[in-house]
């Protein structure tokens, strides 16, 4: 319930600001100048959502008709559904914002993030089978003195080169 409430406050936020950058375009250009920019961007993100819904869909059958994990193509195809619904929405800011999410690398970063929340919230299972496996660059480190029990010895070093590696003893849930 308690998100419900930050969320409330924060669309409540969003559409004060939306009106006060609305007045203050229409002053600055003209109030029919600044309603017709308003049209023109609902009409823009109606078309591109139908657009970046197709390619959203596209890219994920693609990816399972060819054996691929489809999250990472599920991210960027949400990250451009979001940014074409932010146009069809009224005001500048959201405009601003959508506009933003439809380059491309911004979409990727987006995309990425996505992953990440997603990644964070989900068993390691299913984030492998969804987004595929970690890639990890592990070599072996010097042991030091013998170990006491088999394999206890064994250590590795590595770095994340791809995904994050998901320590489920210390995960975070929100909810």
């Amino acid at each position: 319930m308690r998100t419900f409430g930050f969320a409330a406050a924060g669309a409540l936020l969003l559409v004060i600001a939306e009106i006060v950058v609305f007045v203050l375009v229409a002053h600055a250009i003209g109030w029919w100048w600044a309603i017709l920019a308003g049209i023109v961007t609902t009409v823009v993100g109606a078309v591109l959502l139908k657009r970046e819904g197709v390619r959203a869909w596209q890219r994920l059958r693609s990816a399972v008709s060819e054996g691929r994990p489809p999250g990472g193509d599920a991210g960027t195809g949400v990250a451009g559904l979001a940014g074409a619904l932010l146009l069809l929405a009224p005001g500048f800011i959201t405009d601003t914002v959508g506009l933003l999410l439809l380059i491309p690398p911004v979409r990727a970063f987006a995309g990425r993030q996505i992953r990440q929340a997603t990644e964070a919230r989900i068993s390691a299972a299913a984030a492998g089978d969804l987004f595929g496996p970690r890639v990890v660059k592990a070599t072996r480190a010097d042991p030091g003195p013998v170990p006491t029990q088999p394999g206890a010895g064994e250590i590795l070093q590595g770095e994340v080169l791809e995904g994050d590696v998901i320590d489920p003893q210390h995960r975070h849930h929100s909810a």
